[in-house]
């Protein structure tokens, strides 16, 4: 691994949107504090976020078409 030294890109925070240092030495990043970073957790949490994606399928076999195996 290379031992030079990248320059510290600077973000826009997703919780307050303020600057972020997006570099090793910030534990938050992309967060610019830990507060942000909870934030954000606690709103997937509490399912104010959600990822879509298509409803599966029941599992009822009389609504299974004729002849279908399992």
């Amino acid at each position: 691994m290379s031992t030079e030294s990248f320059p510290t890109r600077t973000v826009k925070c997703p919780g307050c949107c303020g600057p972020s240092a997006y570099a090793p030495h910030n534990p938050y990043r992309p967060f610019c504090s830990a507060r942000c970073k909870n934030n954000d957790f606690g709103a997937w949490a509490s399912e104010r976020y959600a990822v879509a994606a298509k409803p599966e399928p029941e599992d009822d076999p009389e609504e299974q078409a004729p002849g279908a195996r399992h």
